[in-house]
């Protein structure tokens, strides 16, 4: 598994965890800047994302009814034991989009061991809800330009179920915009994320999918047993996220500030500069000092 960690490595610590599945983390590395405020920031890619090792997919099938536990949630416990180095170290848990789903599931499991926690646009928690959210956030429409793209593309990259390579380029290319969730379009200038992806992990988005479907899980459960306060954002500009859907999702966290990012997208919350300066770290920041 790849991962890198900033700042003093006694202080509390910050665990982002990235959308997809199958995204990487460079899109939160302005994150990193809260290294410099005295935390101890800790980026990872997951598996069969970004750096990390592949698997075919014949492999996450194989975990059965207890895979979203073998395949994330084991994998998030042992980023924590690898970077806590004592048991009284905070942990607070910083997810986007499928991370906020992850880090939800994971603290409502372990729900003693997380001393925070910020969720920023979990699209669903109880798999209806995601596949809902999914199908209203994709801008992939039947017979649309994208549709051609992909199409022209597959004349020239064919890829079977385990070629990694040519899946991970494919998705790449094909989930390189997206209007819906108000991240394309916006007049950034110098306020553009530096960033660059690494790599998509399309076997293992593939595969969660699949398994979702089989076991329908709900990364709600045993989240009303976590009291302390969770910092819950949604943006303004995506589309597929309006007041109402925030309401409904965020209805499961028994203690909860909420947050709307505005003029920022699904991503933008994170990933652009100027926000994150002068308004998401700020607020992140005072979240974790009242705790």
């Amino acid at each position: 598994m790849h991962s890198e960690a900033f700042g003093p490595k006694d202080s509390t610590l910050i665990i982002c965890i990235h959308g997809g599945p199958g995204g990487d983390y460079r899109y939160m590395l302005n994150c990193k800047t809260l290294a410099t405020k005295g935390y101890r920031v800790v980026f990872y890619d997951q598996r069969g994302a970004g750096l990390s090792q592949r698997f075919p997919k014949i492999w996450y099938k194989s975990q059965g009814s207890d895979a979203i536990n073998k395949i994330f949630y084991d994998e998030l416990k042992g980023v924590i034991a690898h970077y806590r180095t004592t048991a009284s170290q905070k942990v607070i848990l910083l997810g986007q989009s499928w991370g906020a789903i992850l880090a939800t599931g994971y603290t409502g499991k372990y729900p003693t061991e997380i001393n925070g926690l910020i969720v920023a646009e979990p699209g669903g928690l109880k798999w209806d809800d995601v596949v809902d959210y999914v199908a209203e956030s994709r801008s992939f429409k039947l017979w649309s330009e994208t549709l051609n793209d992909a199409t022209y593309i597959d004349q020239f990259i064919a890829g079977k179920e385990d070629q990694h390579e040519i899946l991970d380029y494919k998705a790449s290319l094909m989930g390189a915009t997206n209007e819906i969730v108000g991240d394309v379009g916006a007049d950034l200038g110098n306020n553009a994320p530096s960033y660059v992806a690494s790599r998509s992990g399309a076997v293992v988005l593939a595969a969660s999918f699949e398994l979702g479907q089989d076991t329908k899980p709900d990364f709600s459960a045993g989240i009303n047993n976590f009291s302390t306060k969770t910092f819950f954002i949604y943006s303004s500009n995506n589309k597929a996220y309006p007041d109402s859907w925030a309401t409904k999702i965020s209805s499961v966290y028994p203690n909860k500030e909420i947050f709307k990012a505005q003029g920022v997208g699904h991503s933008g919350m994170i990933d652009q500069v100027n926000f994150w300066t002068t308004t998401m770290e700020p607020k992140i920041i005072s979240y974790i000092q009242s705790l």
